[in-house]
Formats: C-alpha cells, sequence, structure tokens
C-alpha cells in the first residue's frame, strides 16, 4: 500500500497540466468498437478504468492500440462483427465501464460474464438489468443479489418502452449508446433525470459516431433503430472533475498565490465546470482566459463563505465541495447529493467520515451535507480505496494543523494518474510514501 504525508501548505503556484476526460474517453471507447472501421480518440485520459475498457473492447472482437498516449485508435468490425467473449469481461474499477459492458453485452448472442473488483461487485445495476429483461434479453447474478458478477445473455430487441430511475444516469447509457442499432423504436421513461451532464457528453459522442436520439426534456429519449455507426475521430476536453482538486486547494491557501490550469474549456458538457461559478460566488477569486483555451486562473488568499449548492448534475463533485465547506465561513449545504451514494464508496457518508476525524463539523441527511466552518488537524485517514476520496482528503490536509497521512492513495490512478505530480509542480507539501 502506498500513502501520501501532507502537512500545512501556505501558498501554491505554477501550471496544472489536467488530463482528458475520464468519461469522454470511455465514451469513445465504447462507441468505436460499435463502429465499422477505424475511430480516433485524441487526448484520451490515460487511467486504470480507461485501460480495463479497452482490454474489455478487445475481449469482444475490437482492436485497441492505447500506444500512443495522445491517440487511441480502434478498430473494429463493427456490432455485427463482435462476439461474445472467450473470457470474462473485468472492468476494474470502473463504474462507467460496468454499465456500457454489461448493455453491449446483452446486444450480442450468447452468454457474457462481467464482473470487477470488490467496489464494481456492489454498485447497483438492478434496472439496467430489469431493462434486458424486458427487452428479452437475460441477465442473472451469480449471488442471486442484482450485483455482479454477472451472465448476461443476448440478444436484446427494440420495440420497448423501458423505466429507469434517474437517480444514476449510468444506468441508461448503455441503452442511449447500443439501442440506435437494434429494430424499432426503443424508449427510455425516467423518473426525475439526474445527472444530465453525462447525459449531453453521450449524445455529443453518439452525434460524432453518426447516431442519435430525441429528447424529450429529459423525461424521456425515443430511440430511432436501424441506425449505423461510423468510424470518427475526435478529441477530448480537459476533465473538470479532476481539475477541481487544485482549484479547490488554491482557493483555501491562506496566503495570495495563483495557479493556472491548462487548456480547459467552460462550453464543455461536465457540470463541474461550475467550479469557476461556485468559488467566485463564495469570494474567491477564478478567471477564464479565452473561455479556457489560454487557461483558468484561481487565486488563493480570498476569504470565502459558504453557499448552497445543488450536487443533482454533479455526484463526483460532493467530496471536494465538502472539503471546501470546511474553510468557508458560515456554513456549505450540498443538497440533492443520492447520487453520490452510489459510487465506489457512498461518497457522502465517507468523506463526512474523514472530515470528522480531522475537526469538521458537518451535519448528514438522507439527500443533503452542511458543512460549517471548520478549523481542521492532521490525523491518520482512510482513502476507502476510493480515489475521490484520497484527493479530496489530501487536499484538506494542505489547510490543516499538523501532519496528515492517507492510505490506498494508488487509487488515485483510476481518475487522475498524475495527481500527485501535478500537485507537487504547484508547491504542496506532499510525499509519497510506501510500506515496502
Amino acid at each position: 500500500m502506498k500513502y501520501y504525508r501532507v502537512k500545512p501548505t501556505r501558498r501554491l503556484s505554477g501550471d496544472v497540466a489536467v488530463p482528458g476526460s475520464k468519461s469522454q474517453t470511455a465514451r469513445g471507447l465504447v462507441l468505436g468498437t460499435l463502429a465499422k472501421g477505424t475511430s480516433h480518440v485524441l487526448n484520451p485520459m490515460l487511467n486504470l478504468d480507461n485501460y480495463d475498457i479497452a482490454e474489455c473492447c478487445r475481449r469482444l472482437g475490437a482492436q485497441v492500440d492505447t500506444s500512443n498516449d495522445n491517440d487511441w485508435v480502434i478498430t473494429s468490425p463493427g456490432l455485427e462483427g463482435l462476439h461474445v467473449p472467450a473470457a470474462v469481461l473485468d472492468v476494474g474499477n470502473s463504474g462507467t465501464g460496468f454499465y456500457f459492458l454489461t448493455t453491449m453485452a446483452a446486444m450480442l448472442k450468447g452468454k457474457s460474464v462481467i464482473t470487477g473488483d470488490y467496489q464494481i461487485c456492489y454498485r447497483p445495476i438492478a434496472p439496467l438489468l430489469n431493462a434486458i429483461r424486458e427487452m428479452g434479453g437475460k441477465a442473472t447474478s451469480t449471488r442471486d443479489n442484482e450485483l455482479a458478477p454477472l451472465i448476461i445473455e443476448g440478444p436484446v430487441e427494440g420495440g420497448h418502452t423501458v423505466h429507469l430511475n434517474g437517480k444514476n444516469v449510468q444506468w441508461s447509457i448503455g441503452l442511449m449508446v447500443c439501442c440506435p442499432a437494434l429494430e424499432g423504436t426503443t424508449t427510455i421513461k425516467f423518473d426525475n433525470l439526474g445527472e444530465r451532464p453525462y447525459a449531453n457528453l453521450t449524445m455529443d459522442w453518439m452525434k460524432a459516431a453518426g447516431v442519435e436520439l430525441i429528447n424529450h426534456d429529459y423525461e424521456e429519449f425515443v430511440i430511432p433503430g436501424g441506425q449505423t455507426y461510423r468510424p470518427f475521430t475526435k478529441k477530448t476536453a480537459c476533465d473538470w472533475c479532476s481539475a477541481s482538486y487544485p482549484m479547490v486547494a488554491a482557493a483555501i491557501m491562506p496566503e495570495s498565490c495563483r495557479i493556472r490550469l491548462l487548456d480547459m474549456d467552460v462550453n464543455d458538457f461536465m457540470g463541474e465546470r461550475h467550479y469557476v461559478d461556485w468559488i467566485n460566488a463564495m469570494g474567491g477569486r477564478v478567471e477564464v482566459l479565452n473561455d479556457g483555451k489560454d487557461g483558468v486562473i484561481v487565486e488563493g488568499g480570498h476569504e470565502l463563505h459558504g453557499i448552497e449548492i445543488d450536487c443533482g448534475d454533479t455526484p463526483d463533485a460532493v467530496p471536494a465541495l465538502a472539503v471546501l465547506g470546511c474553510y468557508a465561513k458560515g456554513k456549505m449545504v450540498l443538497t440533492n447529493i443520492a447520487a453520490s451514494r452510489m459510487k465506489e464508496t457512498d461518497r457522502a457518508a465517507t468523506i463526512a467520515g474523514e472530515l470528522r476525524k480531522m475537526g469538521a463539523k458537518i451535519e448528514e441527511g438522507p439527500d443533503s451535507l452542511t458543512i460549517y466552518h471548520s478549523p481542521l488537524h492532521g490525523t491518520a485517514i482512510d482513502g476507502h480505496h476510493d480515489h475521490r476520496i484520497v484527493m479530496a482528503t489530501a487536499v484538506a490536509a494542505l489547510g490543516a494543523e499538523g501532519e496528515t497521512i492517507i492510505d490506498s492513495v494508488e487509487h488515485v490512478g483510476v481518475s487522475y494518474p498524475r495527481f500527485y505530480e501535478e500537485m507537487k509542480g504547484i508547491g504542496a507539501n506532499i510525499v509519497r510514501l510506501s510500506e515496502d
């Protein structure tokens, strides 16, 4: 196991290179596998999750070349040339991969086995499994608990209307991407769809691959059948969720300072782009240059005050926002956080528990967190094998009194492999340790 030792830091300065979008890279891999021909995903995120998705796509029959860090090449026979895998589809820790690959397997004639690490084996997926069954496929949980490992047997058929709980958009993303290939029109109805930015970026990548759906105000998606996927070349935007950690770190610095995030895009679909607005609304200062293309400047040394933020579209932001709340005068209220409880961990409960170890005053409700201004102190932190908990607590520790030790930090490779190097590069007092 690896650890971070973090000590107080007064100021940060320098440039941060933010990786390509994790979510967009995943969608590029999947759509490139469905399209007949050669597709290119430019500026891919080089993270563990996407390497696992790439390997699963290979097992379905695509050739995926990840040797060029700037251009991943997917050469596929198209959906009609894919086949059930000879080996298990192991998505590792990728929740996105889990939901995509489960749906893709349901498109194929025959049985596929899908699993992942221990966290994936407790990720809720029952609504998607029920949809597959309603569409004529079979879905079996080997433990009879509607959780992975799964045995999926297809092919599913179009022409159906399925209903999905809108709390987790990931239950629908595979259907959005795969149903255009079916015969007949498929309709997905939602009960109050959250995480809409993820639906929007899915539709954007679908458009690049030549397929589409009709969006009726996020209450239902109508997906005409008989569409053909075409190969594409598309660049991912830099990942706002990864950018949020250095942004929060700079904003909580007690001394005047500034960092610059390189090559961002405030017109991207990701909801976390609103960190620009949130930090400014809290009394911080964030400046966007040329829509982010020339950089996003975040200053430290400003007094922050708490605000209320609806996290329905940004569940992955909950841990970092909770940290931001600890350093803001008054209180920060995070609402509509239910989706954050269905990730690698129950992130609302997990970040609240770890920050309390550091002295934070946090009240947890079923669908909210209230964080009060709290002087933090160093302590031993359990990273819970969750990349976002590790990064959020590392940022919190920069402003805490005394030394903080965080475990399981190797898991940052899931979404931000160079987190340590980038934070160190702007002056964070952080050291990586190993028990070896």
